[in-house]
């Protein structure tokens, strides 16, 4: 992406506003670029393209998504590339298939002068015999995620021994997917003498670990963050109980009705979920999720930017590559855990000096990461109120109302029916018009909304009505069940390093866990219901296939229920089908609350937190567990890009 001057000013990062001529770019570069309407680069591109033009030194450049990366490492490497050449001289990084598209495409908009320029994007999701037939069409670029490209380099179709650029797009996304050993390994495939970019939002300690393992002597380039928000953009949050997030959802789309918008969800299944529910409601939705096959989403991507879908329910990372700038509405289903992924989500709307809404829904709890999200944005998030049965019917009406006041009406084409439309309403009067009227428009409205209830939630009772939930120093919490227990040599740290390894995240707070001979119980936030059966979804543990679901409350004692009798009676996890015994009770582990990650001292002893994972020198394990990273031995997961 390359920023036009309004852009600039709209975004208020304008710099000295020098042009891509001043860069040293060549000539069938800036003609290109000037096709395209732009003059001006953006700020990392002003600091990115004279240093890679000008020496070979590896380069870590920290800037926020969009705000022009692309360009600030392809235009150099256009730049310098032998076109002439039949070898792959750079190989690009980046974490989706999205993305991968978008930068391929981009690269072959600034070349569209040069002679001989060709760019291949490999990513899954797709036909691996048509990418390598590409492959042999000798393209000096290679755009790709990180598993595909590893894949057709140890297929020998993808040749990178006369690598002279290697580019690492989002870094600090990459390693968050999971993508580690991909990255590790591929970086030890190139050549010792080449050149390294490495792009990146952020510099968590992993991205550091790649920047010196793998690079030499770098040169840091960083651009101020832009996390002002824009004027154009209201943020609206709105307290609800967590099981009334979807009915929130459905009220607000009822109240916008000319929403244009994207649903962000945590997982995969509950954008599919959120998705299938609105469908079902008559809403004009459909859902962008990583399920989906290449040609799947592609063709809900071609439906939402044509305006075809209303409502697109997506993951963060599915999202990113989309590209739209008439959105009226971002609405967060769940509050990210990162303040910057809300930054960016909601910038996604009130572009090109139009109006935008972001919305949150909130479960309650939330208010100092909503305290803190306004210090970021340096922008009040105004609390709301759910619109009730009678605002939306209001709302609903008025803006029909407004839409029969405005609309044109084709006198010639209308007229030859007006005399019959008179004698059949010759009989009623205005007013018997008009709520004949309305209610042939509103009646199903109406009818739905005659007896609901306010939803609006004050934030601190908490999900009372949900039979999964427990209390504990008030907080929620969801009990889940996992087939793995004693006899597979499980024990409490065990587990909290497995909840921190499939569900990748450093902020989750874990609560009771019972290790049983045969299966075990875990407690987790119940904001993270949805990630955790998500993330066990296809996991495995030495050869076991994992089954987590969740599990009804745990019993009070004296309520006449032996403990543990919460779980099914068709214990999967015990293939002799014994379940409950008497001997349980005495070889349970218990354990108090977690918070996953970061161990103190290596005891069972709580006072976990999602951090980083240390590894000394011979590679070991020491301390505690990192959402994140995997064992490098470890299996890694399936279907990530």
């Amino acid at each position: 992406m390359i920023w036009n001057i309004n852009e600039f000013h709209y975004l208020g990062i304008v710099s000295n506003m020098i042009t891509f001529k001043e860069l040293g770019l060549q000539e069938e570069i800036l003609t290109a670029i000037e096709k395209m309407g732009f003059v001006n680069p953006s700020p990392i591109q002003e600091k990115a393209i004279p240093q890679i033009l000008s020496s070979d030194q590896d380069v870590i450049a920290l800037a926020q998504t969009g705000t022009g990366k692309t360009a600030a490492f392809g235009l150099p490497v256009l730049n310098q590339l032998d076109s002439n050449s039949k070898s792959v001289q750079a190989i690009i990084l980046c974490p989706t298939r999205e993305l991968c598209l978008q930068i391929a495409k981009e690269l072959e908009s600034f070349s569209a002068d040069m002679r001989g320029v060709r760019v291949q994007a490999v990513y899954g999701g797709a036909d691996i015999v048509k990418q390598i037939r590409g492959l042999k069409d000798n393209p000096q670029i290679v755009v790709g995620t990180p598993g595909r490209t590893m894949d057709l380099i140890k297929r020998g179709a993808l040749k990178i021994n006369d690598i002279t650029w290697t580019v690492l797009d989002e870094a600090d996304e990459m390693l968050n997917m999971g993508f580690r050993d991909e990255i590790d390994s591929i970086l030890e495939t190139t050549p010792e003498e080449k050149q390294t970019l490495l792009f990146s939002a952020t510099m968590p300690s992993e991205v550091r670990r790649i920047a010196s393992e793998y690079m030499h002597n770098p040169v840091e380039i960083a651009v101020s963050k832009v996390n002002t928000a824009s004027k154009n953009i209201e943020h609206h949050v709105y307290l609800v109980r967590s099981s009334d997030r979807y009915l929130a959802l459905k009220r607000l789309a009822d109240y916008y009705p000319n929403i244009y918008g994207i649903v962000f969800c945590r997982t995969r299944r509950e954008a599919k979920d959120v998705a299938d529910k609105l469908m079902q409601d008559g809403y004009n939705a459909d859902a962008l999720h990583g399920d989906l096959s290449q040609s799947q989403r592609d063709h809900v991507m071609e439906k939402f930017r044509n305006q075809n879908i209303q409502i697109l329910v997506a993951t963060d990372v599915a999202a990113r590559g989309i590209d739209v700038n008439e959105l009226t509405h971002v609405i967060n289903f769940n509050l990210p855990d990162d303040p910057e992924v809300y930054v960016h989500r909601s910038g996604r709307t009130g572009r090109a000096g139009n109006k935008g809404i972001s919305i949150i829904i909130s479960g309650g709890r939330e208010a100092r990461k909503i305290r803190d999200l306004e210090k970021l944005i340096a922008s009040k998030i105004e609390p709301k109120n759910v619109p009730t049965g009678a605002e939306i019917c209001e709302k609903r009406l008025i803006s029909l109302i407004d839409k029969i006041e405005n609309i044109e009406v084709d006198e010639e084409l209308i007229e030859p029916y007006m005399e019959t439309v008179n004698e059949k309403l010759a009989n009623l009067d205005r007013d018997d018009l008009l709520k004949r009227f309305m209610t042939v428009e509103f009646n199903s409205f109406l009818e739905y909304y005659k007896n609901t209830k306010d939803i609006s939630s004050e934030g601190d009772r908490g999900d009372r009505g949900d039979r999964s939930s427990n209390r504990r120093g008030g907080r929620d919490f969801s009990r889940f069940f996992i087939n793995i227990g004693q006899k597979h040599n499980l024990r409490v740290p065990n587990l909290i390093g497995l909840i921190n390894e499939q569900t990748r995240n450093r902020n989750i707070e874990i609560g009771k866990i019972e290790i049983l001979r045969n299966f075990s119980f875990f407690e987790v936030d119940t904001q993270f219901e949805s990630l955790v059966l998500e993330s066990f979804k296809d996991a495995q543990r030495d050869g076991v296939d994992l089954d987590v679901q969740i599990s009804k409350p745990e019993p009070r004692r004296g309520d006449g229920e032996r403990r543990g009798g919460d779980r099914r009676r068709n214990d999967r996890g015990d293939s002799r089908g014994r379940g409950f015994n008497s001997r349980r009770d005495n070889d349970r582990e218990r354990s108090g609350g977690y918070r996953g990650g970061d161990r103190d001292r290596g005891g069972d002893r709580g006072g976990f937190r999602g951090g980083d994972r240390d590894r000394d020198s011979r590679g070991g394990d020491r301390g505690g567990y990192r959402g994140g990273d995997r064992n490098r031995t470890g299996n890694s997961r399936r279907g990530r890009d």
